[in-house]
């Protein structure tokens, strides 16, 4: 008779390294969630038992939260009064940086009614220093060139308002493609700039916007249309 073999026995697998750091997590969450958990446990046990805490706690922060917000309330308001009186002068507009000047460039938009005028000036701006929505519903872009010696300055050419006619519509979507300086305009800027329907904004255009009250698409020829209805319209 044959004898019949013993069935082998099966080696067992060995578990990979993947699956080890699995259970190593695993495990280890495990433990913080318990952890975590306890200690949430913890504190609401203690805050139960000493629940005078939270009527401290709430005593205290009602009034800092009123201040906090009327604090916000009253900046606003100021904020408001300051755009709605907002004057520049000339020689005030000459003495600023350049990023200050495109910052009082925005202000006279916010001045206008423009909410959401914000700077953007900064490498990589790709010609637009200044971007706002009037109340119409018109997007601006806003290119500012600030001359520290005003109107002795160089003057403002055709290259940078190419720069600006090639960006503010394809790449920021402008309505109406400006550019402002306190300096002077080549006459060949000027007529480039009424061939391609951008809008120069030079010294004696200036000084009357940031010294009055009217808005600026106001004091500029062809302007678009308003996008939507207002009361102003």
């Amino acid at each position: 008779m044959t004898r019949r073999r013993p069935p082998a026995r099966r080696r067992p697998r060995r578990t990979s390294k993947r699956q080890q750091q699995r259970d190593v997590q695993l495990i280890t969450f495990a433990m913080v969630a318990a952890a975590v958990i306890g200690l949430v446990v913890m504190v609401v046990n203690w805050l139960l038992a000493h629940w005078w805490v939270l009527v401290v706690v709430l005593v205290l922060a009602v009034p800092a939260g009123a201040g906090w917000f009327y604090n916000r309330q009253q900046r606003a308001r100021w904020e408001a009064v300051r755009a709605q009186g907002l004057r520049y002068g000339l020689s005030q507009l000459d003495a600023l940086h350049h990023t200050r000047f495109e910052d009082a460039v925005r202000d006279l938009m916010r001045r206008d009614g423009c909410q959401d005028a914000q700077r953007t000036g900064g490498r990589g701006d790709l010609g637009a220093d200044v971007k706002a929505t009037d109340p119409f519903g018109r997007r601006w872009v806003i290119q500012c060139k600030h001359r520290r010696n005003g109107a002795r300055g160089s003057a403002v050419g055709t290259p940078d308002l190419q720069v600006l006619n090639g960006t503010a519509r394809q790449v920021h979507g402008a309505d109406v493609a400006v550019i402002v300086t306190n300096g002077r305009v080549t006459a060949p800027a000027v007529a480039f700039a009424k061939q391609q329907r951008l809008h120069v904004v030079d010294r004696q255009t200036l000084a009357v916007w940031a010294s009055g009250s009217r808005p600026l698409w106001e004091l500029l020829r062809a302007v678009p249309p308003p996008r939507r209805s207002t009361p102003l319209s």
